[in-house]
């Protein structure tokens, strides 16, 4: 393809060479690179891009985009240069994959909670009408029933293209993406126009020097969401849903208890025979019964904002009430059959508020004892330690205090730090490092009528441990220990 093609959407100077040149493909990793290849060199705050240009000069890249002046280089290569090398390697990838979003019907999803949750749910109602739909997200990138993981919730912008263009060839008609504040931030998705664009909620998390400086910056990246799309499906019962919506240049749907486009009334919890459940009455876009496959509140919003969704894209209504009633998230409020007299679910909730809300949720289904199992990230914030101990000291009768991730970190500092939390309440705790065998002790300790949630990893398989990701499966965890 030839750079003239590429740039169409871009504001550059050609600083040198011609606009002629063949373009074989697109790299922002220097390693990745290859004759007739062009290499977009950014800035980044750990990494500058641009320390690289000899090394893809002699790799053969034909084109290099840059952000700042460089060295000379040899004049067969031609040079651009943008003011923001991020925004530039999102247009050139959609131009190089010739705007693969633009021929599905897409869906983006932002929101501190409730994003994968909402995803499966709108994908499996329009699945179940009949379509075919593409997903990415924290859990990956799904197509026609590939699951493929993924680095980031929302991709660096070339590979996210390159997953468009794959739906796409895959048949995709549809396409719902979670859209992380940070994906906004580092514009992953700049130039990128949605149908439908979705705010879940918004609470304090992701705030820390790697990530965004306060909370008025992650708000501000979340709604910028609503400047990308045509219709905004928005939260009204969250405390921030109008300045979410402040800059907006989209048309708003709501949904909520009151006041809004759709709302849910007669809210109840459902145990049926070990599968947890919340059933609603729906008024406005759809009037009905509608009974949420998942338990908790939060499902709730959850199933109101997918059911508004499949409302609007003009779903059957007995297909969104159908796909609505069985869905099923990996991770997410999972119940793993234990054929025991007592519960096993694990769920994905890694800070205080999502663990608060989990174990809320628990209570109203009246168990006899909840037991957490839980650890925090390594190189990741210290307030998230000390809510998540004391969220959990709060409202589980046992805590069993274990790794997640701890990356380059020492266990027992990170479980001091969760200590910390845990000694402001009067929740008994143990601390045992090794997570199988804090599963296994907590199946040995399990009386009939408990509620054994594990709290943190959901649907990931791994363990991080000095830089290495170790295989771990919190199911496989939960069958070994009840296999023993």
């Amino acid at each position: 393809m030839k750079l003239s093609k590429l740039v169409e959407h871009i504001e550059y100077e050609l600083v040198q060479g011609s606009l002629d040149t063949e373009v074989a493909d697109i790299a922002y990793d220097s390693r990745k690179i290859k004759e007739g290849m062009l290499f977009v060199a950014i800035a980044g705050t750990v990494v500058d891009g641009h320390k690289y240009i000899p090394d893809v000069v002699k790799k053969g890249a034909s084109v290099v985009v840059v952000e700042k002046e460089i060295e000379s280089i040899d004049e067969s290569i031609t040079v651009i240069r943008v003011a923001n090398g991020r925004a530039a390697l999102s247009l050139l990838s959609q131009a190089y994959f010739d705007y693969p979003a633009s021929k599905m019907i897409s869906i983006g999803i932002t929101g501190t909670k409730g994003k994968s949750t909402t995803t499966y749910m709108i994908r499996d109602i329009i699945e179940k009408s009949g379509k075919t739909c593409g997903i990415v997200g924290t859990i990956g990138v799904a197509i026609a029933g590939k699951v493929t993981p993924t680095e980031h919730t929302t991709p660096e912008s070339y590979d996210l293209q390159r997953y468009f263009k794959d739906m796409v060839d895959a048949g995709c008609e549809y396409m719902v993406m979670e859209v992380s504040s940070q994906g906004i931030k580092m514009d992953r998705v700049a130039g990128m126009h949605f149908n439908y664009g979705i705010f879940t909620n918004i609470t304090p998390d992701h705030i820390g020097p790697n990530e965004h400086a306060d909370f008025n910056e992650y708000l501000y990246c979340k709604s910028r969401l609503f400047t990308m799309c045509d219709v905004g499906i928005v939260n009204r019962d969250d405390p921030h849903w109008k300045e979410m919506i402040k800059d907006a240049t989209c048309e708003i749907k709501t949904y909520g208890t009151e006041d809004a486009d759709m709302t849910a009334t007669e809210i109840e919890h459902v145990n049926n025979e070990g599968n947890l459940c919340m059933k609603f009455h729906a008024n406005g876009l759809l009037n009905g019964d509608i009974i949420v496959g998942l338990p908790g509140r939060f499902n709730i919003y959850n199933g109101m904002c997918a059911a508004c969704t499949g409302a609007l894209l003009k779903m059957p209504e007995e297909v969104i009430l159908h796909a609505l009633e069985h869905v099923k998230v990996r991770g997410r409020v999972e119940n793993v059959p234990t054929g025991r007299g007592f519960s096993v679910l694990i769920d994905f909730a890694h800070n205080g508020v999502s663990t608060e809300s989990v174990l809320k949720t628990l209570r109203g289904y009246n168990p006899h004892r909840i037991i957490a199992i839980f650890g925090c990230g390594g190189n990741r914030s210290k307030l998230r330690r000390y809510e998540m101990g004391e969220a959990v000291g709060n409202l589980a009768e046992l805590a069993i205090v274990t790794s997640d991730n701890p990356r380059t970190e020492d266990v027992m500092d990170i479980v001091k730090d969760i200590e910390v939390g845990l000694a402001k309440t009067n929740g008994e705790y143990v601390v045992i490092p090794d997570r199988q065998e804090a599963v296994n002790y907590a199946v040995d300790h399990a009386e009939d009528g408990d509620m054994i949630i594990l709290l943190g990893k959901g649907h990931e398989e791994y363990q991080e441990i000095n830089g290495v990701k170790y295989h771990y499966s919190e199911r496989e965890a939960v069958m070994n220990a009840l296999a023993r």
